[in-house]
């Protein structure tokens, strides 16, 4: 099947069972996520292992990867093993919940590409309904588990649909982690913002916040700088 595998420059996803396939939002998180400070990484619900493995060739830090649904985390055990950072990604077949109370240092880095859709029909699939609903995983429980296993200096980033924007910030905000950043992601210049990737930390400060446009000039003429953004990934850039 034509799906089965997506190839990136320096690794392949295998995503035949996974119930969410690689997508934008992933390739966007696993992009922007700021990797200059980190020696230790989390990511939560790591699906097919596409974020964990562009953080894996984006730094050299130490990653963590948990994941509850047995086809993908098949799936990411494949793709971890087969790619050049076997030796650099853990994998847990653990939920958010189980994993937060092992015991451990905090993460200098915990990403995530959560679920949510949280208001929209539940699908007959039950992993779709698991990837892409909160019934296994809600945003007060993200956030509850994040601020449990963040290093004291470490910061929490997430890519989220627009409208979800203010809830996290809240919730955040409940457990002492603060919005310091905010990236607004608008798929072209004349369209409002579909995603956002929020970062957070311990330290309130002044809010940044900055737009990334991703086609520029129509149907899949991507904008400079989502071409720059991806460049060391997709073959095509």
């Amino acid at each position: 099947m034509a799906n089965n595998y997506f190839a990136f420059k320096q690794f392949k996803i295998l995503q035949e069972k996974s119930a969410m396939k690689v997508g934008t939002d992933g390739v966007l998180l696993g992009a922007l996520a700021d990797v200059s400070h980190a020696k230790t990484i989390l990511d939560i619900g790591t699906g097919t292992g596409l974020i964990a493995l562009m953080l894996a060739q984006r730094s050299r830090a130490a990653i963590d990867a948990i994941e509850i649904d047995e086809d993908a985390f098949e799936e990411v055990c494949q793709n971890v093993a087969t790619s050049p950072w076997p030796g650099r990604i853990r994998l847990f077949y653990l939920s958010l919940q189980e994993f937060s109370r092992k015991p451990g240092k905090g993460y200098d880095l915990i990403v995530s590409n959560p679920p949510f859709f949280s208001n929209s029909l539940t699908s007959e699939n039950l992993q779709k309904n698991l990837a892409r609903h909160n019934t296994s995983l809600t945003p007060a429980q993200l956030i509850e588990g994040a601020h449990h296993l963040l290093a004291s200096s470490g910061i929490f980033q997430l890519i989220l649909p627009a409208e979800n924007t203010q809830l996290f910030i809240e919730l955040g905000a409940g457990c002492h982690l603060f919005c310091q950043n905010k990236i607004w992601i608008k798929p072209t210049p004349e369209k409002a913002p579909k995603r956002v990737v929020l970062t957070f930390g311990r330290n309130k400060v002044t809010c940044i916040e900055k737009t990334l446009v991703i086609e520029s000039g129509g149907r899949h003429v991507y904008s400079p700088t989502y071409r720059e953004l991806t460049k060391d990934f997709y073959l095509n850039f």
